[in-house]
């Protein structure tokens, strides 16, 4: 795909529930890639549609559904990675949420909330996925953050928070792992032209950003043609903060 090859490669992609979703997408591409896959969700019933579908079109795949902001979730998605296929070079983590309201109307539940679906998943399966990389000495992280992260927007607050999270975690990890041969980076989506998003957003002055040309920028930073880049955020938004 648009010279990506991920022949022999493993890759883990969270948050892969729904036809039409971008993790949906991007562990399509990756298949189509050439990856072997293992694809989670907090859905059980969803990921195993997924896995079904991709069967269907040849993949190898493995489906493994869990919350994954807890630890020994996340642990056993990797050892599922690890088991099945004997290695990890790839994570992209795509599960995650969104909040919308002013903080006079969003008690501290709503941040918890975004904290923990955002920036935690993030961490904590990047952590666990770790154990691998570092152990075979390559691999590469790819997280969602946002242009919320970047510059924060009105009634984003909690969302901006959390996505700020997945930044910070994103720079610091990358130094500590860089010496071990793992890469780690983050895309950073304006607003992604999925089903969800049609349905609730409307409106002349939306600058919409298409899943494949997000798709494209996860596939690259995966991949070995960014082999120097590690530690970077990179904007996938036509210029909009």
């Amino acid at each position: 795909m648009n010279g990506f090859d991920f022949k022999d490669q493993v890759a883990i992609v969270t948050g892969v529930g729904r036809v039409g979703q971008i993790g949906h997408a991007v562990a399509d591409a990756l298949a189509r890639a050439g990856a072997k896959l293992v694809i989670s969700d907090v859905a059980a019933v969803n990921v195993a549609a997924r896995a079904k579908e991709f069967a269907a079109k040849g993949y190898e795949v493995r489906p493994a559904a869990g919350d994954l902001s807890e630890p020994d979730v996340a642990n056993w998605l990797v050892e599922e990675a690890t088991r099945s296929f004997g290695r990890l070079d790839v994570l992209v983590n795509v599960a995650g949420g969104f909040a919308m309201g002013p903080i006079a109307d969003a008690g501290p539940d709503v941040l918890e909330q975004q904290l923990a679906i955002n920036t935690k998943t993030m961490y904590v399966v990047s952590r666990a996925a770790l154990k691998a990389m570092v152990a075979q000495r390559s691999g590469a992280i790819v997280s969602f953050a946002s242009v919320s992260a970047l510059q924060p927007r009105a009634e984003q607050a909690a969302y901006s928070a959390a996505k700020a999270g997945v930044v910070a975690i994103t720079r610091a990890l990358a130094l500590e792992v860089r010496d071990a041969g793992v890469r780690v980076n983050a895309v950073a989506p304006g607003t992604v032209r999925t089903h969800d998003n049609r349905a609730s957003i409307s409106g002349a002055g939306v600058h919409w950003v298409e899943i494949s040309e997000l798709v494209n920028a996860v596939m690259f930073l995966a991949s070995d043609l960014s082999a120097g880049v590690t530690g970077h955020v990179l904007p996938v938004s036509h210029g909009e903060s």
